[in-house]
């Protein structure tokens, strides 16, 4: 069992950044993949950013080079840095950490980019 909490999300202008955490109740290093998600306000969920064992990453097309997930040395914790946000990027976004068969899910962060 892993218990996973976001924090980190909040409201701000086309351009800003923010950098979300995702704390996990215990060491996450060896898990398959941890992927931060968001749900946009018509309810679809993408998947943005996955970090895997190797930390090798991958990120959905739209967020290439302007976000970066990464993690800390103890493996407890996740972060996504987005710069440069876009209306466009206004969703809930949630952490995912895939062990398989398992697949756990933290609450969700609201952020919200606006002028």
């Amino acid at each position: 069992q892993v218990n996973l909490v976001e924090s980190g999300g909040g409201f701000v202008q086309p351009g800003g950044s923010l950098r979300l955490s995702c704390a996990a109740s215990r060491s996450i290093l060896n898990v398959d993949s941890v992927g931060w998600y968001r749900r946009t306000p018509g309810n679809q969920r993408e998947l943005v950013a996955s970090i895997a064992r190797g930390d090798r990453t991958n990120y959905t097309e739209s967020v290439k080079g302007r976000f970066t997930i990464s993690r800390d040395n103890a493996g407890n914790t996740v972060y996504l840095q987005m710069n440069n946000l876009k209306p466009e990027d206004t969703a809930v976004y949630l952490c995912n950490a895939k062990a398989f068969p398992f697949s756990y899910w933290g609450q969700g962060t609201q952020v919200t980019v606006s002028s």
